[in-house]
């Protein structure tokens, strides 16, 4: 349920309305605009009706939330959610992901290999622009005997590169497990195969990291935003909505991109959206037009594979741009984004 406050309501009379609800067992999301205060009422409000909260005189209005994303919505939380990430390594370097004004670009191989290859990555993408360092350190596979990564190793590589360049790091979390060794990674990632893993989900919701969660392969807007919701409900507000594509009938791409999600879901929610242009195809000419086609659709964010040697790539070398490919590709983001009023 959603309760508007009267603008200029008595600040005592709010605290005597919030601890009355408090008392009735629900608790309260206070979302502060400039011209208006929202409480979304979370809890069993079967037993509260809008009528009875209209006789506060503090209380503008009341209804209830048809949506099963509560904390999610945009009806609770009308102003946008900026995910504000300062490097571990350096607190000049990061940035505001949905701000409105910068289209934060996170890049880097696929799956860390080398020390020398996640370094010289990082630094190429830096140079051109890049927000973020992604790499994967433990990875998800189809196949059981493809490369998995190189686990804990890998984290410790990313955390050099992270050293060298001073850009914060993006990486996939898998298991509960894996949890402690994530406690210095700037942004973790919870892939597709793991969104509806709600003991992961409900466990990096303890978490103060901002986490990047991935739309599943074949999940529905509303299953997405229930899984963010898990997140959000046990405490981290601070998550970044990936489309990354879905699957179809049709395979001539690795995955659907689904660029239609992006406006959708700045209408209903308040969570930064990004797009993975690179799992979307899965082939390195189309990743340009992709990402091009994201920052125009108004997508707060890319995160793109480049690898340095993508023919000799342990995993999706097929997908990964060079990093002068990366940095053409740069040079026309800045432009798209300029249209708009927005930076890369």
């Amino acid at each position: 349920m959603i309760v508007v406050l009267k603008n200029g309501a008595d600040a005592q009379k709010v605290a005597e309305l919030k601890s009355g609800l408090k008392a009735r067992g629900l608790d309260i999301h206070e979302s502060k605009g400039a011209d208006v205060t929202i409480l979304g009422l979370i809890g069993d409000t079967s037993r509260i009706t809008p009528e009875e909260l209209l006789a506060n005189e503090i209380v503008e209005s009341a209804q209830r939330v048809k949506a099963p994303y509560k904390q999610a919505s945009r009806s609770f939380h009308p102003e946008d959610t900026v995910v504000s990430v300062v490097s571990k390594a350096d607190s000049k370097l990061g940035a505001d992901i949905g701000d409105g004004k910068t289209c934060a670009i996170m890049a880097g191989p696929c799956s860390v290999e080398t020390e020398e290859q996640v370094v010289e990555v990082a630094k190429a993408v830096k140079a051109s622009g890049a927000r973020f360092l992604r790499g994967g350190a433990f990875k998800p596979r189809t196949s059981p005997y493809s490369f998995q990564g190189l686990g804990a190793e890998g984290l410790e590589l990313l955390k050099i590169a992270r050293k060298e360049t001073g850009l914060p790091i993006v990486t996939e979390l898998m298991a509960i497990n894996q949890i402690p060794l994530f406690e210095d990674v700037d942004i973790i990632q919870i892939g597709a195969r793991n969104m509806q893993n709600f003991d992961l989900l409900k466990e990096v919701g303890k978490l103060k990291n901002p986490i990047l969660l991935k739309r599943g392969l074949s999940a529905t807007v509303k299953e997405f935003l229930m899984s963010a919701e898990y997140i959000m409900a046990s405490g981290n507000e601070n998550v970044i909505l990936c489309e990354r594509g879905i699957r179809t009938f049709d395979n001539y791409t690795r995955n659907c991109l689904d660029l239609s999600i992006v406006p959708y879901l700045k209408k209903e929610t308040h969570l930064p959206i990004i797009i993975d242009p690179s799992h979307a195809c899965g082939i390195r000419w189309m990743v340009p037009t992709l990402a091009k086609a994201a920052v125009a659709v108004g997508a707060d964010g890319l995160i793109i594979e480049v690898h340095n040697n993508p023919e000799k790539a342990l995993c999706d070398g097929e997908q990964s741009l060079t990093p002068t490919q990366f940095d053409d590709l740069m040079k026309v983001l800045s432009k798209y984004a300029a249209v708009e009023g927005r930076t890369v």
